[in-house]
């Protein structure tokens, strides 16, 4: 029985050493720390879509002037006859150059990302990306970004 008893005891002590030497690299159901190995690694912060009105190059503006003169010509006679060309023509103008301009807009996503070195960077797509706020992701060729499991 004796014997049985410092088996045990070796056998615990054997354990407790082990298991000092060699700890566990991370507690039970906690993340693994980011890779020192990636530096392009790291976790998205936020996720903005972006409307950008375009430039008008004066051809929307010129065709609804035009119109908006020929539509105002349209209306009385005399001297309000040239009153509704004019206003017509000036409305046309704005609301053509409004529409090129709507028509030129660019929409795009800029992705913020927090690096696991510290630094912050930024990428911009196109399409509406497929990830969230919080997912760890990887930058490619410094344009597209890559969902890294966790």
């Amino acid at each position: 029985m004796l014997k049985l008893a410092y088996a045990l005891l070796a056998f615990a002590l054997w354990s407790v050493t082990a298991i000092a030497q060699n700890p566990p690299s991370t507690a039970p159901g906690t993340p693994s720390p980011p890779s020192a190995g990636c530096p392009t690694c790291g976790v998205v912060e936020s996720i903005r879509h972006v409307e950008k009105k375009g430039e008008g190059s004066g051809v929307g503006a010129i065709a609804g002037g035009v119109l908006g003169g020929v539509l105002g010509h349209q209306i009385g006679s005399g001297r309000g006859n040239t009153a509704a060309t004019i206003v017509g023509a000036g409305a046309g103008a704005y609301a053509g150059n409004e529409v090129e301009r709507n028509s030129k807009k660019k929409s795009y996503y800029v992705v913020a990302v927090r690096l696991d070195d510290g630094r912050r960077q930024t990428v911009s797509q196109g399409a509406r990306p497929g990830m969230r706020e919080g997912d760890r992701v990887k930058i490619v060729g410094g344009n597209r970004l890559a969902l890294i499991a966790n």
